[in-house]
C-alpha cells in the first residue's frame, strides 16, 4: 500500500465508522419525535424572531411592566426567552396567558414565510413510507405546527401526533413532557424512538426521557452547541441520513 492510499484509507475509516453508527441509530428506531423549527423548516426565516422579541418587550413596556425583565432579557432575540422570564415571576397568570397568545399568532404568521429544511420533506416521507411513526414535539404552538405541515403537504405523515406548547410554560423543553406524551400516545418505550433536534434543550429533553438523540446542525453555530452539550451524533444536513434509508449508502 502506497504512502498515499494509506493516507486515504484512514481518512475513510472514520466517515465509514460515523456511517455506520447512524445506520444503527435510524435502524432501531420504530417512532421518530421531530423538533420543528430548525429540523424541519426556518419558521421565521422571513417574519423574524428578533423582530416579535422585540414586540413583546415594547407590549410590557406599554403596560408599566419594563422593570419585569432584566437588560439580557430584553435584549435577547429570542421572543421564548421574554416568555419564559415573564412565566418564572408570574407563572400562569393572565398576562402570560396573553402573551402566549401573542407569540402563536406571530408564529402563525411566520408559516407563510418559513423556509423548508433542505432534503427534510423527501426524508419524512420516506421514513413514513417505510413504516416509522413520526411525531412533533416541539416547543412552538401546535397550531403553527400544523399550519405549516399543511402547506407542504406533510400532515398525514404525522396527525394526530403533534405536540407542542401548551399554557403551561414551566412544561417547555428542556422538560421532557412533549416527548413523554408522544412516547405514552404511540404505545412505545424510550430506547425504541429517536428524537431529532437542533438544541441543548432538545437533547437535555431527551436524556429525561430516555429517548436517543440525532442532532441536526445546519450551520457551524448550532455544531458548536450541540458539541458543548456532548451530543454524540449529529448532521449538518438530512441528505447523507436520506441516501441510509434509501438502500444508497
Amino acid at each position: 500500500m502506497t504512502s498515499d492510499t494509506a493516507s486515504d484509507a484512514a481518512q475513510t475509516e472514520p466517515v465509514a465508522e460515523e456511517t455506520e453508527r447512524l445506520r444503527g441509530l435510524i435502524s432501531r428506531a420504530r417512532v421518530v419525535l421531530f423538533d420543528f423549527d430548525g429540523p424541519i423548516c426556518r419558521l421565521f426565516a422571513g417574519h423574524k424572531a428578533e423582530n416579535i422579541a422585540v414586540e413583546q418587550v415594547r407590549w410590557l413596556e406599554e403596560r408599566g411592566l419594563h422593570g419585569l425583565l432584566t437588560e439580557k432579557e430584553r435584549a435577547a432575540p429570542d421572543p421564548h426567552v421574554v416568555l419564559r422570564a415573564v412565566d418564572r415571576r408570574h407563572p400562569g397568570s393572565d398576562l402570560v396567558i396573553e402573551l402566549e397568545e401573542r407569540l402563536t399568532l406571530q408564529e402563525l404568521k411566520a408559516v407563510g414565510s418559513a423556509y423548508p429544511t433542505a432534503y427534510v420533506d423527501p426524508l419524512i416521507r420516506t421514513w413514513h413510507a417505510m413504516g416509522a411513526r413520526l411525531a412533533i414535539a416541539s416547543n412552538n404552538s401546535p397550531q403553527t405546527v400544523a399550519r405549516y405541515l399543511a402547506t407542504r403537504g406533510l400532515m398525514d405523515c404525522f396527525a394526530p401526533h403533534i405536540y407542542g406548547r401548551t399554557q403551561d410554560l414551566s412544561l417547555l423543553k428542556p422538560h421532557p413532557h412533549c416527548l413523554k406524551r408522544a412516547l405514552s400516545a404511540m404505545g412505545v418505550k424510550p430506547p425504541e424512538a429517536l428524537m431529532i433536534g437542533d438544541a441543548d434543550t432538545d437533547f437535555q429533553a431527551a436524556q429525561r426521557a430516555g429517548v436517543p438523540f440525532l442532532g441536526y446542525a445546519r450551520n457551524e453555530r448550532k455544531m458548536k452547541i450541540l458539541r458543548a452539550a456532548e451530543v454524540e451524533h449529529v448532521v449538518g444536513s438530512w441528505y447523507p441520513v436520506l441516501k441510509l434509508l434509501r438502500g444508497k449508502d
